[in-house]
């Protein structure tokens, strides 16, 4: 037996789904001819409060064509130093936007708006200008931590006081809303651009959602199809996120227990030096004195454990919807025994 925990994108389409996906009316999106794809983005955008919406292949796609719009060659990106825009994006905002990076720490991948502010370049020739601030909700390599509405509000009000755009890399975005109770519009309001990603806990196969005013989503479709996203029959992808965000979004809230549980049992693992705050799907451990993931991964993955290297001396766990309460408790049976 094996249970799979190393990332939510292990997902699988439900019965349901799948039902949904072959009965779903089919077009050619490139021609805007698509209408699932057209109603999975009228969706999304109205769920959002914003004007117009993109669906496209990946989460990375999506947050690199957001940066392509927003930046102009030679100006900066300010991200936490734990963002996936840039950890994980196979250093895509230099190599599609010509753009820089201003990394700042934040707490558990969160910025503060006094950070921010802190950190727009001077209007100085000599500086790179700073044209955009990513965040990150929830933040992965933060352990899914979630900003609270009052931060998102400060840093909000001052990217509108300087006409710096907001973007939000949200691929875990509705595990933050099941647990907060915000709603979409709130980001809507937030944020000039957000990403979505279907393809995580909300258990579609492939997938994001770009939303943002028609201006941006019009030259958003122009980057994508540069990049070569352009879809053709993508009613049969986009009708599993029609579907996932009508039957599977607060079923979320049971990945956080589970995830909660698991937390649990590794603080009490003597390898185990910490749990990072478990406020979502995702569990990171540190482990102790000089045990490393190195070490440790490949001993949890002979017993049956996926999981995932997060660092030296850090293994990433992430529940989702395949992960049930008897894969629980083998897990914990397990996890003993090493």
């Amino acid at each position: 037996m094996k249970i799979e925990l190393r990332s939510d994108t292990f997902t699988l389409p439900t019965a349901g789904m799948r039902d949904a996906m072959f009965s779903a009316p089919l077009g050619d999106d490139v021609f805007g001819e698509d209408p699932t794809v057209n109603a999975l983005q009228e969706k999304v955008a109205g769920m959002f409060g914003m004007e117009d919406a993109l669906f496209c292949p990946s989460g990375t796609m999506s947050n690199q064509i957001a940066i392509s719009v927003h930046v102009s060659k030679g100006q900066e990106v300010i991200c936490d130093e734990l963002s996936h825009i840039y950890l994980y994006e196979g250093g895509g905002i230099m190599a599609n936007a010509g753009a820089s990076v201003k990394l700042l720490k934040g707490d558990l991948g969160r910025l503060t708006k006094a950070q921010i502010q802190a950190s727009i370049s001077p209007d100085d020739i000599h500086a790179c200008e700073s044209a955009l601030v990513s965040l990150e909700n929830t933040v992965n390599k933060g352990g899914g931590s979630i900003y609270e509405t009052s931060d998102l509000q400060e840093i909000s009000d001052f990217c509108r006081s300087t006409n710096i755009p907001l973007h939000l890399d949200g691929a875990r975005l509705f595990n933050a809303l099941v647990v907060t109770g915000q709603q979409p519009v709130q980001f809507g309001n937030w944020f000039d651009s957000i990403s979505i990603c279907l393809s995580k806990g909300l258990g579609s196969p492939v997938g994001s959602v770009l939303v943002g005013n028609k201006a941006f989503i019009k030259k958003a479709r122009r980057v994508r199809k540069r990049l070569g996203g352009g879809w053709r029959q993508a009613g049969l992808l986009a009708a599993a996120g029609i579907y996932a965000l009508d039957h599977q979004v607060e079923r979320l809230a049971e990945d956080h227990a589970r995830a909660q549980a698991i937390g649990q049992i590794c603080a009490q693992l003597p390898w185990v030096a910490q749990v990072l705050p478990v406020k979502t799907n995702i569990v990171i451990i540190q482990l102790s004195g000089h045990v490393t993931s190195a070490e440790y991964v490949p001993k949890l993955v002979q017993k049956g454990i996926l999981c995932a290297p997060f660092g030296p001396q850090y293994i990433r766990f992430v529940t989702h919807l395949n992960v049930g309460d008897d894969d629980l408790i083998e897990f914990e049976k397990l996890i003993k025994q090493i």
